[in-house]
């Protein structure tokens, strides 16, 4: 028998989660002393929560602790069942360190117990995309090595990209120097940043204003866009609907038979990228 487990960070909707029929390993964020566990958006106030962030507040994130991932995954091994982990990237956190060392306790404890950790090198939908058709693929009644197998080529092609719009919030999170956040600020610059294939954070490009941003993610999809008859694209914003609706019927323009996934990015993510973001994730030729 074999056990899957997704967690809060792939962002997936929780109708989708339901259906899927996984475990879901929650992450935490702090925001005013009051800790949470993103639930997919199940009972989530996105607008409390940006209008809090937009207020001054600054929210945190946390990593689970050892015997957090033990309490989660020992039932399983003490059922001796196959486990499948298909896990955001592991560049992006620090909270892998800790479940290496619960799982060093559990196979001592339980050996033979077979548990893989696949790391989609992705974040937020990126990460969903991937968990999403790779639960598919196995239901289909593939092993957990052949799922594998299939995470190892279709990873390569998840494109994720997005822009924020305050590039302090990038710089409290240690991924931009204060001198460019505050240049680029007055400027009204916003950068463009893609998830790398070695699954951290680059600089893709840096535009002036929405209208340019729109633009940008539009000719990137049409430029490196692969099987869109066939895979969604998705939109995800960070309490920035109306750009977010744009960037979609712009995309529509050129492509009018693509099908859309639009959801709000997360309050684990959204600490990190801050309100306005929005971002595109589609199938590629490469990532």
């Amino acid at each position: 028998m074999s056990a899957i487990f997704i967690d809060t960070d792939c962002e997936l909707w929780y109708t989708q989660v339901d259906e899927l029929g996984v475990n879901v390993i929650g992450m935490p964020y702090t925001i005013d002393d009051e800790e949470s566990f993103y639930d997919f958006g199940r009972n989530t106030d996105f607008k409390a929560f940006y209008d809090k962030m937009r207020a001054g507040s600054m929210p945190i994130t946390s990593a689970l602790n050892p015997q957090q991932y033990i309490e989660i995954f020992q039932p399983y091994f003490e059922r001796g069942e196959e486990i499948l982990y298909i896990s955001f990237s592991h560049n992006l956190s620090g909270t892998f360190n800790h479940l290496e060392t619960a799982l060093a306790q559990l196979n001592a404890q339980y050996p033979g117990v077979k548990f893989v950790r696949f790391d989609t090198l992705n974040i937020s939908v990126g990460a969903g995309y991937q968990a999403y058709y790779a639960v598919k693929y196995l239901q289909e009644g593939h092993t957990i090595d052949e799922t594998v197998e299939f995470l190892k080529d279709f990873t390569n092609r998840v494109c994720t990209e997005f822009m924020v719009d305050d590039l302090h919030h990038l710089h409290r999170g240690g991924r931009l120097s204060a001198a460019s956040a505050v240049f680029g600020s007055l400027l009204g610059i916003k950068p463009i940043l893609r998830v790398t294939e070695e699954g951290t954070l680059a600089v893709k490009d840096k535009v002036k204003g929405e209208k340019k941003a729109i633009a940008t993610f539009v000719q990137s999809i049409l430029n490196n866009g692969s099987e869109l008859d066939k895979y969604p694209i998705a939109i995800i914003d960070a309490d920035n609907p109306e750009i977010a609706d744009r960037l979609v019927a712009k995309i529509k323009e050129q492509l009018p038979e693509a099908t859309f996934w639009r959801y709000p990015v997360g309050p684990v993510i959204g600490a990190h990228c801050g309100p306005g973001t929005i971002g595109v994730i589609f199938h590629s030729k490469q990532r």
